[in-house]
């Protein structure tokens, strides 16, 4: 039998890219606006292989939600391992310019409020974007040692950042749009 030089992936590894090709394409359309055809197209499979991997589009965009949490949580740990000191403030701060830094890739940003606004209608998606953000606060109150209201304003910057860079404001030179970013880390 001859060798063609080509060598197979897993599925684990298939799945990863699907997952990867999935969070620009939901990114750029949203949870509504994107299809299992075009995901499999942008991620050179077939759609029927993007069916095997998740049953169905509701899966995909769950596990994508899910993928983009745990890059949140990966940013958060390396901030908390940079800061400059262990009071909750020092730890928080930190975390939040790795998170800044992490957001510069605005298919992460926009992944994450899309998920928000279908949250608001999707059952599963309302169900995995309250598991992660529990696991999310959770993680930050372990890991900062921070109070409830200050993981509270920590979280609040977190969504004003969500805001400001979705809607582009900090290239509005206006004071609407000064005020909204005043005092925020962009990458």
């Amino acid at each position: 039998m001859a060798t063609t030089g080509r060598v197979l992936s897993t599925a684990e590894e298939r799945r990863e890219v699907v997952l990867s090709t999935a969070v620009s394409s939901f990114a750029a359309r949203g949870y509504y606006g994107t299809n299992t055809t075009e995901v499999a197209k942008r991620a050179g499979i077939s759609q029927a292989y993007v069916y095997r991997l998740f049953p169905n589009k509701e899966a995909l965009f769950v596990a994508v939600v899910e993928h983009c949490f745990d890059l949140v949580r990966d940013s958060f740990a390396r901030g908390a391992a940079k800061a400059r000191g262990s009071e909750p403030h020092e730890v928080l701060m930190a975390m939040g310019d790795e998170y800044a830094r992490l957001i510069a890739d605005q298919d992460l940003l926009l992944v994450q409020v899309h998920a928000q606004a279908a949250a608001a209608s999707e059952p599963a998606v309302r169900e995995v974007v309250q598991r992660s953000y529990a696991r999310t606060v959770e993680y930050v109150r372990s890991v900062s040692g921070a109070d409830a209201d200050a993981i509270q304003y920590f979280m609040a910057r977190g969504a004003l950042c969500h805001l400001v860079v979705a809607i582009g404001a900090i290239e509005v030179d206006a004071p609407w749009a000064n005020t909204l970013s005043a005092g925020l880390r962009h990458y």
